[in-house]
């Protein structure tokens, strides 16, 4: 039941776990690499000033399915099934697909051209036009800027305070062009409003929820109260996961997208 439960809910969401399964393999890629080959795969996959000049489509494309450690892949699939695949789910895969590639191709030219003009006016260094730049947190802010339509009111806005929070602060306390570019995104998924019409919001039962709340409470009392009347010579815990009543079976720079 539970394996049909995940397959239900990747079929879903295909292009989320598509986009996923090929970040795992560039992070194998990246990890299992010598020093001198990771520098050469995420300097020649990067969207940086050099790279845009000389291959723009490619780089812009390229550099959506890389991130630069590979050690935050687990963190990055956690935001993708909370973010990505509940706002494909929500609005269909080629809407969703639209707003992600609005919000990661407009903040790395917008980022990237702010970047280059600090160059030529020398506030930042020549060197900063090879900079790495890939990453997949673009895409991710413009999921999270669009996703604010599909929570429903009163808490659509402590929601939307705390992403614009989350992505304004960085940019307005001596942010790099990286947070400029993710604040940018955010608006651009914010912008894409027209895409979600038609589409309800979620719905939020409190009585549902609070039932929940006593069934859960309900049975924690019953495991408790099996533990205390549990013989001391029991093995580890009182009760083993399949005795326990009412449980069910359970099986972070250079540029930081």
């Amino acid at each position: 039941m539970v394996v049909d439960g995940i397959r239900s809910w990747v079929r879903s969401s295909p292009g989320t776990h598509i986009w996923l399964l090929i970040i795992g393999i560039t992070s194998l890629v990246v990890a299992s690499a010598s020093e001198g080959l990771e520098a050469f795969l995420l300097h020649r996959n990067s969207s940086n000033i050099h790279e845009l000049n000389k291959h723009p489509l490619e780089s812009l494309l390229i550099s959506g399915f890389w991130i630069e450690t590979p050690s935050s892949f687990a963190l990055y699939a956690v935001l993708f099934e909370l973010f990505h695949a509940n706002v494909e789910r929500w609005i269909g895969t080629l809407r969703w697909l639209c707003v992600v590639a609005v919000a990661h191709v407009a903040a790395t030219l917008i980022s990237q051209e702010i970047l280059l003009h600090a160059i030529e006016s020398h506030s930042a260094p020549r060197s900063m036009k090879h900079v790495v730049d890939i990453g997949v947190s673009y895409g991710l802010a413009g999921a999270v800027g669009v996703l604010t339509y599909r929570v429903p009111r009163p808490w659509r806005w402590l929601y939307l305070m705390g992403a614009v929070a989350f992505f304004a602060v960085p940019m307005l306390t001596g942010g790099t062009f990286t947070d400029i570019g993710h604040a940018i995104a955010l608006g651009l998924g914010l912008a894409c409003w027209s895409l979600t019409r038609g589409r309800p919001p979620w719905r939020w039962d409190a009585g549902r929820a609070r039932r929940a709340a006593l069934e859960a409470a309900g049975a924690a009392r019953q495991v408790a109260g099996a533990a205390r009347q549990a013989p001391r010579g029991a093995r580890g815990t009182a009760l083993s996961r399949r005795d326990a009543p009412g449980r069910p079976r359970s099986r972070p720079p250079r540029s930081r997208r």
